[in-house]
C-alpha cells in the first residue's frame, strides 16, 4: 500500500520524537549511533575521490556494496538509462544471505514494474510484496527526471528508512549522479582526446613517412570536423608539436579558415583574414606557378590534392610546406577543401645535406672507377701498340735496304697482322666488361615495375618541384626481359626528363608517364616532360656514347639504355613535343603466354596521379 503524504509526515515526526527519546534515555547508544552515522556520511562523501576516473560499471558496483554494508540493506538496485560507452542496464545486488529469498533476476522484472516510465516520479516509498516477503521499498532519482537512471533500496523492516537511512540515500545519490556525470564526462573527453591524438600522431608518422598515410589522415579528421571544434586545446597542442596546421577552404565564397600553428608556420599576424593572395605574397617567387596550377585544379576537378612548396619569409629565409588537400560538398552543395599542412624545412634540409653527400660519394667513385679504367685500358692496349709500331718500323727499315729484304718485310708485316688481331681481341674482351651477359630473363609486370622506379624517385622529383602524372593502361601484357635493367632505364629516362626541365620557372614542371598495348604484340613507355626540348641538330647524336649536353654529364646513360632495349629484342627513340619539351619511348615485345590474358585484365582509370600538386 502507498503512504498518503500526511501519514508519511505524521510517521517521520513520531520517528524524530521516539528518537529523540531514546537519545535522552540512552545517550550513549545514540552517540554511537550519530558517529556510525557520521562515518557512514564521510564514506559516501569520499565516494568521488574513489570513483575518479573510473567506468560506470565500477561507479554502480562500488555504490551497491557501500549501501548494503552502511544501511545493512536486503538488496539494493541501480538502472543506468544513458550510460556513456555501453546499452542502458541495470544492475541489483543481495546479500549472500539473502539470495534465496530474492532472486535477481525477477527482482528486477518487480522493479522495473514498480518504477514505471514516468520520469515525472522523483522520489518513491512504499510497503509492499515481493514474492512471500513485506519489504520497504525507497528509490532515488539519479537526474531531476531520471535522466541517469534510479536507485532503488529494499529492507524487511519496516521502519526503513529511518531519518538517518534516508539522508544516506539521498547523498549516494548525489554522489553517484556526480561520479556518473563525471564519468561521462571523462570518458567523452577521453574518446575525443584519444581519438585527436591518434589523428595527430598519424599524421605526424605519415607526413615522415608517406604521402599517402597524409592523404587518410585528411579523411580521418574531416569525420571528425564536429569533434575538432570542441577539441581546439588538444588540436593545438598536437599541431605544434608535429609542426602542422589545419586549414579549410570555401571555393565558392573564398573563405579560408586557418588554425594557429598554421598562422605561426607563415608567419601572419592572427587578425589578418587569410586569402590566396595573402598566400600568394609567402610563396616563393618560383613556386608561384605550381601554386596557380594547384588552384585552377582545385577549383575545376574537387579532388584530393597533395602539393610542397617552398615559403619566403620576410627576411628572405625559406620554409618548405606540405600540404594535402581532401575535396567534398557540404550540405547545400558547394565545393569545400578540409587540408593540413606541415613545416617540413628540417626534413627537407636533412634530404639535401643526404643528397649533397651522396652526390659527392658518388662523384668521388665515378673519378675511382674511370681512373681503374683508364689504367686498366692502357695496360691491355698498350703492349699490342707497341708491337705495332715496333713491326712497322722494322717493316720500314728492311724495305729502305739495298736490295729490299722483301721477306723480311712480308715476315714482320705478318706479325703486325698478329698484333692488330691482338689489339681487336683486346678491345673485344673490353666490350665484353661492360655489356651484362648474365641477365635475369623473367615474365614482369612493367607498370609494376615502374611504380618501383616512381617510389625511389619520388623524393628527388619533388625537390625538383616536378608535377609528376601516371597514365599506365589497365590492359598491359606482361613482357619478357631483365627487371633490373628495365627499371634501370626508366630510372634514366626520368631523370633526364627531371634534368630537362631544372631550367625552366616559367610553367610548371610537368611529367607524364604512360605505357600501352602496340599492334604487333608490343608494349610501349613515354616519358614525356615540359623542359628545355631537343636540339633538331643533335637528334642523331643522342644516343652516342660520351654524347651530353649537360654540364656534369658523362654522356653514357642514354647510350647504355639503348644497348639495354636493343638486347630486349626493342628500340629506343625520341622525339620533340608540340609544346615545350620532349618524349623519349620505348618499345618491347611481350610475353607471349600473357597476349591473350592480357586482354581479359579488369579495367579501371586511366590516370593513377602519383604527386597531385597541382
Amino acid at each position: 500500500m502507498n503512504f498518503a503524504n500526511g501519514e508519511l509526515g505524521r510517521l517521520r515526526h513520531a520517528r524524530r520524537r521516539s528518537n529523540m527519546e531514546v537519545s535522552l534515555e540512552h545517550p550513549a547508544e545514540e552517540i554511537k549511533r550519530l558517529q556510525r552515522c557520521i562515518n557512514d556520511l564521510v564514506s559516501l562523501l569520499a565516494l568521488p575521490a574513489m570513483w575518479s576516473g573510473s567506468k560506470p560499471c565500477d561507479i554502480v558496483h562500488t555504490l551497491l556494496d557501500s549501501l548494503l554494508r552502511l544501511l545493512d540493506l536486503d538488496f539494493v538496485y541501480v538502472s543506468l538509462t544513458n550510460p556513456v560507452d555501453t546499452a542502458p542496464s541495470e544492475t541489483v545486488r543481495v546479500p549472500q544471505s539473502q539470495e534465496q529469498m530474492f532472486r535477481p533476476r525477477e527482482l528486477c522484472t518487480f522493479l522495473n514494474r514498480w518504477l514505471g516510465d514516468d520520469p515525472q516520479k522523483r522520489y518513491l516509498q512504499e510497503r509492499s510484496h515481493i514474492g512471500d516477503e513485506e519489504v520497504s521499498l525507497v528509490s532515488w532519482p539519479l537526474g531531476v527526471q531520471r535522466e541517469i537512471g534510479v536507485i532503488v533500496a529494499g529492507s524487511r523492516r519496516a521502519d526503513f528508512p529511518r531519518d538517518t537511512e534516508g539522508l544516506l540515500l539521498g547523498i549516494a545519490a548525489n554522489q553517484a549522479l556526480i561520479g556518473l556525470q563525471q564519468a561521462r564526462l571523462l570518458t567523452e573527453q577521453k574518446r575525443v582526446a584519444d581519438e585527436l591524438d591518434q589523428n595527430v600522431s598519424q599524421r605526424t608518422a605519415e607526413l615522415g613517412a608517406a604521402n599517402e598515410v597524409l592523404r587518410k589522415e585528411v579523411a580521418e579528421r574531416r569525420r571528425t570536423e564536429e569533434a575538432l571544434k570542441h577539441s581546439e586545446a588538444f588540436l593545438a597542442e598536437g599541431q605544434r608539436l608535429s609542426l602542422t596546421g589545419s586549414f579549410s577552404w570555401r571555393v565558392e565564397t573564398g573563405e579560408i579558415t586557418w588554425s594557429e600553428e598554421l598562422y605561426r608556420i607563415f608567419e601572419f599576424d592572427r587578425d589578418v583574414p587569410v586569402t590566396l593572395e595573402l598566400i600568394g605574397s609567402r610563396v616563393h617567387p618560383e613556386d608561384i606557378p605550381l601554386l596557380n596550377d594547384m588552384i585552377a585544379r582545385a577549383r575545376g576537378a574537387g579532388s584530393d590534392f597533395e602539393y610542397e612548396h617552398r615559403l619566403q619569409m620576410s627576411d628572405r629565409s625559406v620554409k618548405y610546406v606540405h600540404l594535402v588537400g581532401h575535396g567534398r560538398q557540404d550540405r547545400d552543395g558547394r565545393l569545400v577543401y578540409i587540408g593540413a599542412a606541415q613545416d617540413v624545412t628540417e626534413h627537407r634540409l636533412s634530404e639535401e645535406r643526404l643528397g649533397k653527400a651522396r652526390s659527392e660519394l658518388a662523384h668521388m667513385a665515378r673519378v675511382t672507377s674511370l681512373g681503374a679504367l683508364t689504367a686498366s685500358i692502357a695496360h691491355e692496349v698498350n703492349q699490342p701498340l707497341s708491337g705495332i709500331v715496333t713491326n712497322a718500323s722494322t717493316c720500314l727499315r728492311m724495305l729502305a735496304t739495298d736490295p729490299p729484304n722483301v721477306d723480311g718485310a712480308r715476315e714482320t708485316a705478318r706479325r703486325t697482322i698478329r698484333d692488330g688481331n691482338r689489339l681487336s681481341d683486346v678491345i673485344t674482351r673490353l666490350r665484353a666488361l661492360f655489356s651484362k651477359k648474365e641477365t635475369t630473363i623473367e615474365s614482369l609486370d612493367l607498370n609494376e615495375a615502374i611504380r618501383e622506379v616512381i617510389a625511389l624517385s619520388l623524393s628527388e622529383l619533388q625537390r625538383n618541384r616536378v608535377i609528376l602524372r601516371t597514365k599506365l593502361a589497365d590492359d598491359l601484357p606482361l613482357v619478357t626481359g631483365d627487371r633490373v635493367q628495365l627499371q634501370q632505364v626508366v630510372l634514366n629516362l626520368l631523370r633526364n626528363a627531371s634534368d630537362a626541365m631544372s631550367p625552366v620557372n616559367d610553367r610548371p614542371r610537368h611529367m607524364v608517364i604512360t605505357t600501352e598495348r602496340e599492334e604487333g604484340d608490343r608494349v610501349r613507355l613515354n616519358v614525356q616532360d615540359a623542359g628545355v626540348g631537343l636540339d633538331p641538330q643533335a637528334m642523331d647524336r643522342l644516343f652516342e656514347a660520351f654524347y651530353t649536353t649537360k654540364n656534369e654529364g658523362m654522356g653514357m646513360g642514354l647510350s647504355i639504355s639503348r644497348s639495354i632495349i636493343e638486347r630486349h629484342h626493342g628500340r629506343l627513340w625520341a622525339a620533340p613535343n608540340d609544346g615545350p619539351g620532349a618524349t623519349f619511348s620505348f618499345s618491347i615485345p611481350c610475353d607471349p603466354a600473357s597476349v591473350t590474358s592480357a586482354g581479359r585484365r579488369p579495367t579501371g582509370k586511366d590516370a593513377k596521379p602519383i604527386m597531385r600538386n597541382p
